[in-house]
């Protein structure tokens, strides 16, 4: 049997006349008539008899029933999951970013996601920005969200946003709180460095060459939220993204962009030769609005 002799015999025996199978299927009641006429033919039996003007299944269409509706219900189901994911309500989106993206923009866009659409699964990776980058390229991960990525062949960008390095300081340095700070004004302070944070130290150390300044440092850390910990503990200031910046303030912190501003894009990544979901196309702007 054909999946559409499936679909006919099923419909004719659960609503007992071909006019009925017809209105169910949303087809004239000839082209079913006809199909049961081909299913039975291919068949090499009857599947129905006609008493009283009702079509009564056969022993062998009984016996052939409990069979053909297992296959029917995984029909349904195929149609059920194919409207759902025409519908962005299932699927799956795996994301790749930094721990600074973490504390609120991916979080955020992602609960303004999920309450539209419950029924799709959320895979996120937050390591540094080099393995991030080695994530995508493994196939780890669909959507890679990085700070100044470097371009490569094969891979897709799409910026989301502008953002800057700022200068996380304990407010006791700084009493008037200044919204701007220069580069020399940091050189008496004891500097957390973030040792190995790739783009965005690379973009700091160009400005420290460029003004021949080189900041003070007894503290490395491998992370911009450890340095700005540390920073709210009076153990000096240090130089992060403003999400970072953003995601730890503390009463006794402030925050203070670059004069001149150091400013970075925030690019989504994904893989030229493997297409973006459905959902994960849908998801973009949501992560473009938090930013």
């Amino acid at each position: 049997m054909r999946l559409r002799h499936i679909e006919i015999f099923h419909a004719i025996y659960t609503t007992g006349s071909i006019t009925n199978a017809a209105k169910i299927l949303h087809v004239s009641q000839p082209s079913v008539s006809k199909v049961l006429s081909h299913a039975e033919m291919q068949l090499g039996f009857d599947l129905f008899k006609r008493v009283k003007g009702r079509l009564i299944p056969t022993d062998e269409a009984e016996m052939l029933f409990d069979e053909v509706d297992k296959i029917y219900q995984q029909m349904r189901s195929i149609k059920n999951t194919a409207d759902n994911i025409k519908k962005s309500e299932y699927g799956q989106i795996s994301i790749g970013g930094t721990p600074a993206l973490g504390f609120n923009v991916i979080p955020s866009a992602i609960a303004k996601y999920h309450n539209v659409h419950k029924q799709v699964n959320f895979n996120v990776h937050t390591v540094h920005n080099e393995a991030v980058m080695q994530s995508l390229l493994e196939h780890k991960c669909d959507l890679a969200i990085l700070f100044e990525p470097n371009n490569m062949p094969g891979v897709s960008s799409i910026e989301l946003a502008q953002s800057e390095l700022v200068i996380v300081y304990p407010k006791a340095s700084f009493p008037d709180c200044p919204e701007k700070l220069t580069l020399s004004q940091l050189k008496d302070f004891e500097y957390i460095d973030i040792s190995q944070s790739g783009p965005l130290g690379d973009l700091l150390w160009t400005r420290m060459m460029k003004e021949n300044i080189k900041l003070q440092s007894l503290i490395k850390v491998q992370t911009y939220f450890i340095a700005a910990r540390l920073v709210a503990q009076g153990a000096g200031i240090c130089v992060v993204d403003r999400f970072t910046a953003q995601g730890n303030l503390a009463e006794n912190i402030a925050i203070a962009s670059f004069d001149p501003p150091l400013n970075f894009a925030v690019n989504a990544l994904f893989l030229e030769n493997k297409s973006l979901s459905k959902v994960t196309e849908e998801f973009l702007p949501y992560l473009k609005a938090e930013f």
